[in-house]
């Protein structure tokens, strides 16, 4: 599978993946406010600022998944329904890890919606550890938007980055 930087004419697409992605996974367990304020134009607002940092699986306007960094956090990876189960999830996830390693970071962290327990499967599954909760101040149209969340850690120096 090819990994590839996330281009301007991604947008689209990619702002289609992550909304549906999100509103499937979080829209029943997350505050009904919050749904509200995750627009597909909010997707494609939040892509366009941080675009370098988005790796993209799948030819450009038929995406299958993609990671976004941000800071020493893997900070979003989502994959289109059609391609879950087939390796997209772990090689992203395996590329943003490399990719953080490489910007020197020791270790790693995400965050995961409480009760989201297909993503916190997946990330104990590949190695992450559950450290507890904590707020998460979520970027939205109507201002910060503070979210208890699960934090993930995971120890990055075997990937090569400095013990």
């Amino acid at each position: 599978m090819t990994l590839r930087a996330a281009l301007p004419s991604d947008i689209p697409a990619l702002a289609r993946l992550w909304h549906d992605g999100w509103q499937d996974a979080h829209a029943a367990i997350l505050p009904k406010e919050l749904a509200r304020l995750r627009t597909l134009e909010s997707f494609a607002q939040r892509l366009a600022v941080r675009l370098e940092d988005v790796r993209v699986a799948g030819s450009t306007g038929a995406p299958t998944g993609f990671c976004m960094l941000k800071d020493d956090e893997l900070y979003q990876l989502f994959v289109a329904p059609e391609a879950r189960g087939g390796g997209v999830a772990a090689t992203l996830m395996d590329d943003g890890e490399a990719r953080l390693a490489a910007r020197g970071h020791v270790t790693a962290w995400l965050a995961c919606a409480i009760g989201n327990e297909r993503a916190a499967r997946f990330y104990r599954k590949r190695g992450w550890t559950y450290v507890g909760p904590f707020v998460s101040r979520l970027e939205t149209s109507a201002g910060p938007f503070d979210l208890k969340v699960w934090r993930y850690e995971k120890r990055l120096a075997a990937l090569g980055a400095p013990a």
